[in-house]
């Protein structure tokens, strides 16, 4: 009943979506899910927490459109090793912005 969650955006499934923290920090998994959902979840966590947490998502594909919307955000995305068929990426504050 996403569509009935005020806090969750228009054709976003949380249920689909999943979180976890471990020693390398907050963790996004959105895989599987179709355009913009990932970019959209991402995001919501990004303004959700402290600037200072590590935030690793992983994703299908290299999210070409999320970039953008990071350094506008003052985020840096950091590709890490990750199984073959998943792109993960560390993002991190961007320090040399204010």
């Amino acid at each position: 009943m996403a569509g009935n969650d005020p806090q969750t955006p228009a054709g976003l499934d949380p249920a689909r979506e999943r979180r976890w923290a471990d020693a390398d920090g907050e963790h996004i998994d959105v895989r599987g899910l179709s355009p913009p959902q990932p970019l959209v979840a991402i995001v919501r966590l990004l303004e959700s927490i402290d600037d200072a947490l590590v935030v690793v998502a992983h994703l299908d594909r290299d999210p070409l459109m999320l970039y953008p919307e990071l350094a506008e955000r003052g985020w840096l995305a950091h590709r890490v090793p990750a199984p073959p068929g998943e792109v993960r990426l560390r993002l991190t504050r961007d320090a040399s912005k204010p």
